[in-house]
C-alpha cells in the first residue's frame, strides 16, 4: 500500500531499525515495485555554470565563495544536443539539464531551453531539468516543450534549512514542487547528507517528501561532496551505512519511486555502491562530472554493471495523466 501519511516517529522506527534488518525489508519493497536487477543511468550536465546569486553553503557554483569554478554562460542548443546523444550512446536514458539559476526568468535564454528540452525529447530520453524556481506558467510551457521531469531538492529538513541556505526560504522549495505536480511533470526531489545536521533532519527531510500529496517519482540521495572554498569544505565523509539507512529508508516509505544514488559515489567502492542497491537504490548518474563535482566514469560504471549484473533500465516515457 502507497503511503502519504507516515509520522515523523514511524520513519524514525523504520530509520533506526537494526541495520541487516532494514536492508532486508528495503529490498522486500523493492522487489514488489521494481526489477531489482535494473538500474537507470543517468546523465547530468551543467548548462549554465557557476555566477549564482544564492548562497547554498554546499555549492561550488555560489558566486560569493572562491572555488575553482569558471563561470560559464548559456550552452548553445546544438551543443548541449550533441552532448545529449552521447550521452545515449554511452547507456543513458535520463538526461537532465542543470543552470545555475536562482529562478527561471522569461528570456532569451528560456528560450534556449525550451529548444534544448525539445531536442533531447525528440531522442526518445527522458528530459529532465534542473533551473531554481519555477512558476506556474513557466512549468507548463517546459511541460509543453516535452519535459518529463524537473528536479528539485529539499536538501535537509526544515528546521536545519536556515543554517544551509538563506537566499530563499523552504516554503519556496515547495512551492516549485506544487507548480512541477500541477503541470503534470515528474516531480524529482531528494536531498543531501553530511552537511553538518542530526539525524532528526534526516528523517525530516524524508517526513516531508513522504506526506507530499504525491511522492516524487525521483528521489535522489546525495552525500555532501566538500568543495574548497565552500563553507561545508572540512565536512567529514558520510560512511555508507548513513547512506544505507537513507536509501532502505526512502525505498520503504516511497517504494514507487527511483531511488537515486547520487552525488558521493566517487568516494564509495564498488561493495559500498552494491550495499545501497541492495537497499533499494535503482538509479546511478554517470559521466566524469556531476555539474561541477567528480564522478566515476563511464568504464568504471559499465565494469561495475558488469561485476554486480546489472542491467540498465530502459526510458519511461510515458507522461503524467
Amino acid at each position: 500500500m502507497i503511503r502519504t501519511d507516515w509520522t515523523r516517529e514511524e520513519i524514525s522506527e523504520i530509520f533506526n531499525s537494526p541495520v541487516l534488518e532494514l536492508i532486508y525489508r528495503a529490498a522486500t519493497a523493492h522487489r514488489e515495485h521494481h526489477d531489482p536487477q535494473e538500474v537507470q543511468v543517468c546523465t547530468l550536465l551543467s548548462v549554465k555554470t557557476g555566477g549564482c546569486p544564492e548562497d547554498c553553503a554546499y555549492c561550488p557554483q555560489a558566486a560569493r565563495y572562491h572555488t575553482n569554478v569558471k563561470v560559464h554562460k548559456l550552452m548553445e542548443v546544438d551543443e548541449v544536443l550533441e552532448k545529449a546523444q552521447e550521452a545515449k550512446d554511452s547507456g543513458s536514458t535520463r538526461f537532465c539539464m542543470g543552470a545555475a539559476w536562482r529562478e527561471v526568468r522569461d528570456n532569451r535564454d528560456f528560450d534556449k531551453v525550451i529548444e534544448m528540452v525539445k531536442g533531447v525529447n525528440a531522442m526518445d530520453m527522458e528530459v529532465c531539468c534542473t533551473l531554481g524556481m519555477l512558476t506556474p506558467e513557466q512549468a507548463e510551457k517546459l511541460k509543453a516543450a516535452g519535459l518529463y521531469a524537473y528536479n528539485h531538492n529539499l536538501d535537509t529538513s526544515e528546521e536545519f534549512y536556515n543554517d544551509i541556505i538563506t537566499t530563499r526560504n523552504y516554503k519556496d522549495r515547495l512551492d516549485t514542487i506544487e507548480n512541477v505536480r500541477k503541470a503534470k511533470i515528474s516531480v524529482c526531489a531528494g536531498g543531501i547528507i553530511g552537511m553538518g545536521e542530526n539525524e532528526s533532519d534526516r528523517i525530516g527531510m524524508l517526513h516531508t517528501l513522504a506526506t507530499l500529496p504525491e511522492h516524487p517519482e525521483s528521489v535522489p540521495v546525495n552525500a555532501l561532496v566538500p568543495v574548497e572554498g565552500t563553507p561545508l569544505e572540512d565536512q567529514e565523509k558520510v560512511s555508507v551505512w548513513e547512506m544505507v539507512r537513507m536509501i532502505a529508508t526512502a525505498r520503504i516509505i516511497m517504494p514507487k519511486a527511483m531511488v537515486r544514488l547520487s552525488a558521493g559515489r566517487v568516494r564509495m567502492s564498488l561493495e559500498e555502491q552494491a550495499l545501497c542497491f541492495m537497499a533499494g537504490a535503482n538509479s546511478i548518474f554517470a559521466g566524469d562530472k556531476l555539474l561541477t563535482t567528480p564522478n566515476p566514469g563511464v568504464v568504471k560504471d559499465q565494469e561495475m554493471f558488469q561485476v554486480l549484473q546489472l542491467k540498465s533500465r530502459k526510458a519511461h516515457k510515458e507522461q503524467l495523466a
